[in-house]
């Protein structure tokens, strides 16, 4: 039984264990610790709990804490076996959405992955969350912005709140659907200040942990 864990080398480790009997293959998850096994005929599961380290081409995300995004992100290293087999490549794309979440009431932001999409195109879906990111900055009138903006991305809602406020344009991250610009507007007209969460991809805020097996169809 070992451990998955983030390597300062090029790839991230899953051992796995591979069964040599024609029984179905089975698994047990200890908290940090995994097990993988491997049937006669290939199949393989990677079971819930594990995580997965990931990479964003920002080194911020900047959203309201009521707005939700679309979302894709990279997975950091290879995710390979201890016979050095790659389970998942290293730049394999986990795609989603960052979304409204809320930890000891206090509100936030949390990365739902749900489609995995390998380097060859091949995709799979995936049940996978980071945590709830619930780190903020406060936005007013005459608030310098440019250490908050600095190499971010910024959702629509919050390019809204940042702009009437600050008269700033705001550079948006991708398309996004119109509603989170217009609650912005009507947050505005009752507040002089808002807040903003900032999402840290580099720290790890957006590495995932699967909340349920991943079967890995393509191995």
């Amino acid at each position: 039984m070992s451990v998955f864990h983030r390597q300062s080398g090029t790839a991230a480790l899953i051992a796995i264990a591979i069964t040599t009997s024609s029984i179905s293959p089975m698994f047990s998850v200890t908290p940090a610790t995994a097990q993988i096994f491997r049937s006669q005929i290939r199949n393989l599961s990677i079971p819930a709990g594990v995580k997965f380290p990931v990479t964003y081409e920002k080194d911020k995300i900047v959203v309201t804490p009521d707005e939700t995004i679309p979302l894709t992100v990279n997975i950091a290293r290879n995710i390979i076996d201890r016979n050095g087999n790659v389970l998942i490549p290293q730049g394999s794309q986990l795609v989603g959405q960052l979304e409204p979440a809320t930890k000891d009431s206090k509100k936030g932001s949390q990365f739902v992955a749900r489609e995995l999409v390998f380097p060859n195109g091949n995709r799979q879906n995936i049940d996978a969350t980071s945590s709830v990111i619930t780190r903020k900055e406060k936005i007013s009138k005459g608030t310098d912005t440019s250490k908050i903006l600095q190499d971010a991305a910024i959702g629509a809602g919050a390019a809204s709140v940042i702009g009437l406020i600050t008269d700033r344009r705001i550079r948006l991250i991708e398309p996004v659907l119109g509603a989170g610009a217009g609650a912005a507007a009507s947050v505005l007209l009752r507040k002089k200040k808002v807040e903003v969460v900032v999402v840290k991809p580099q720290s790890g805020d957006l590495d995932v942990t699967l909340r349920s097996d991943l079967q890995l169809s393509q191995y």
